[in-house]
């Protein structure tokens, strides 16, 4: 829906398109090709886009049903700006390329040379970078996630397959080796200066290795994942934002990377039944609901609000869990908003506190 203001703001350049270069294969970043593509225009992306957009496709409807909650809001406004200034948008494309490759393709356009180059890594298996060597510029798209500087989305909580740490370590290494002096990155301002832009793509790497590196050590140790996710912490010298991926999650993500899913904890985890399926058995146990929610309380008042979050799941799960565990958790939920600064963990805590606030208002009921 987007590609008629990318249009307009592309009018600065007159007269026909004749490349357009897609950085990866993600449906945000193709899905305008066939408005902005006219006669004659090679599309141009490295050979694993087809494969991905099959990916993509295949779990269409699972992952907008997973990340609905951190962005219907904003496509419903986005949406409704497009129709209001410019009319009805077009419908998502699923393009094929033109120009496919594997490692490289090169073309000069206007006496300005363009290197195209493969660097799988932050977010897709088929992500390149645009090299003008002339100028020292690389423009990485989304290769670095969509915060650069920050550590990257190793797990996507909407649902997406494992990102490997070691192949996106060698995506900073294949940036570096560029040298560049002017990074152009999917989000925000550009980076400036070649001593920047070495000096936090080396931060980045170090991170990224160390957080592999310890979270290794600690399956070999025999530790469980849990306690790697609360003790892995960033050395100083390292440190880096955590406003898109996070430490933790990836400690996890790389784990179940090599370990797969069966954690070793429990017999219940290799049978098809959810935790859920005693929670009923637990509030008999307790006397009621009331019980678990006072524990639930006393747990958050001394700050122990996961805790709490836990165990006001087990009476969440009954239809009318009642106004005071609903109340507690809305309170909680927010209390945990409060202190978060990472955009997908923002996103769910406030997706959560409205549908906590919509059962509240509805008397307890419509938990599936």
């Amino acid at each position: 829906m987007e590609a008629p203001i990318h249009q307009a703001n592309l009018a600065v350049c007159p007269g026909p398109t004749r490349y357009i270069v897609l950085t990866q294969g993600h449906v945000d970043h193709v899905g305008g090709v066939e408005y902005l593509r006219e006669e004659g225009t090679l599309v141009v992306a490295q050979s694993g886009n087809a494969e991905h957009q099959a990916y993509d496709a295949r779990l269409a409807a699972f992952r907008a049903s997973r990340s609905a909650f951190a962005f219907e809001e904003r496509l419903r406004d986005a949406y409704q700006y497009v129709v209001r200034e410019i009319g009805p948008p077009p419908p998502q494309a699923i393009p094929t390329p033109t120009i496919t490759f594997d490692e490289r393709y090169d073309f000069e356009l206007g006496g300005l040379r363009v290197e195209l180059l493969a660097v799988a890594g932050g977010e897709t298996n088929d992500s390149l970078v645009v090299w003008l060597p002339e100028h020292a510029i690389c423009f990485t798209g989304n290769l670095f996630g969509c915060l650069f500087g920050h550590f990257p989305n190793l797990v996507t909580i909407r649902g997406d397959r494992y990102r490997d740490p070691l192949v996106v370590a060698s995506a900073v290494d294949r940036v570096l080796d560029l040298e560049p002096e002017l990074l152009l990155v999917g989000h925000h301002q550009p980076v400036e200066g070649r001593a920047r832009i070495r000096e936090e793509l080396e931060r980045l790497r170090g991170a990224i290795h160390f957080v592999h590196d310890e979270t290794v050590k600690g399956m070999n140790e025999g530790r469980d994942v849990h306690t790697l996710m609360r003790e892995i912490r960033l050395p100083k010298e390292l440190e880096v934002g955590e406003g898109y991926g996070k430490v933790s999650w990836s400690v996890r993500a790389i784990w179940e990377q090599y370990a797969g899913w069966f954690h070793h904890e429990s017999t219940a985890e290799l049978y098809p039944l959810p935790p859920r399926a005693v929670h009923a058995d637990l509030v008999e146990l307790a006397g009621g609901v009331a019980a678990i929610v006072e524990r639930a309380r006393a747990r958050a008042d001394r700050g122990e609000d996961v805790e709490a979050v836990q165990l006001l799941d087990v009476v969440l799960s009954a239809p009318d869990p009642g106004p005071d565990a609903l109340g507690l958790a809305v309170a909680v939920h927010e209390k945990l908003r409060a202190e978060s600064e990472n955009f997908w963990l923002s996103a769910w805590l406030d997706a959560q506190v409205r549908r906590l606030r919509a059962r509240l208002g509805a008397g307890g009921e419509g938990e599936d």
